[in-house]
Formats: structure tokens, sequence, C-alpha cells
């Protein structure tokens, strides 16, 4: 199975450098999510979708290894096809925008007008993070199989 808007991309490869350089952010990312995946506070599923576009521009065994990957490839694909985030990224990620609103609002570093607008921002992210679906669609049943 492989990413349906792969062969968009196919036209779009860089050669030399470019290529080895977004091969580099490719594992690089990889790296940063598969960390991610033990430290809590670290996002997993944004680096890999990330490195999934590094690789769909530099290499196509990558990109295909990372989208079937038996335990990453399931988040890039859910976000990929469907847009889901997963209740507990949901959960995760508002707490921290607002545990760095507070902090923020705390330390006194920025002027009320600042930390307005980071709110409003915020907002607008929490309210797109809120929008999208925590599961992918449920599957149709195969009427074939009963």
């Amino acid at each position: 199975m492989t990413n349906p808007h792969f062969l968009e991309n196919t036209k779009k490869k860089k050669t030399g450098i470019r290529r080895v350089c977004l091969m580099c952010i490719g594992w690089v990312c990889v790296g940063l999510g598969l960390i991610g995946i033990i430290l809590p506070l670290l996002p997993t599923t944004p680096f890999l979708l990330v490195a999934l576009w590094a690789f769909s521009h530099s290499s196509e065994r990558f990109h295909n290894w990372l989208y079937q990957h038996h335990l990453l490839g399931p988040m890039v694909r859910d976000w990929d096809c469907y847009r889901v985030i997963p209740v507990k990224a949901k959960v995760l990620a508002i707490t921290m925008m607002s545990a760095s609103l507070a902090y923020v609002a705390y330390k006194d570093v920025v002027p009320l007008w600042g930390l307005g607008l980071i709110g409003f921002c915020l907002l607008c992210v929490a309210i797109f993070i809120l929008r999208c679906p925590s599961r992918p669609p449920a599957r149709l049943s195969n009427p074939s199989a009963e």
C-alpha cells in the first residue's frame, strides 16, 4: 500500500544536494518522532509528517517504508487519509498550549496586547485540533462476506 499522493510528487523529486538535505531532514524527523513516542512532551506525528514530506521529495523507498511501517505508519496514514488527531494527542496539545500561555502570562515578559495575540493564535490552533476527527471512519462491512 503506497501513499496515493506520492504519485503526484514523483515529478517534483530533487536531485543532488537538495535530495541529500531532504533525506537528512527526513531521518532527523523520524528520530525525533521515535523519541516522541517515549517522551510525553515531544510530539510524534508532526515529526513523522515532516519526514514523510521530505521522503516524498527525495526517496520513494524511504517514503514507502515510513508509510507502511507497522508502528509509525498508522499515525501517518490516519492523518494523510482522514486528517485524524487522536484524543490523547488533542488533550496533550491543548494542555501544553494552555500551560505555555499561563507561563508567559505569569512571567509577564510580553505586553498585554502580545499576550492577547498569543492567546488568539493558540485558540485558533485549539479550534482546528478539536474540529479534526479523533478516529478514522468505521470501515464498511464487506457485503459479499455475509
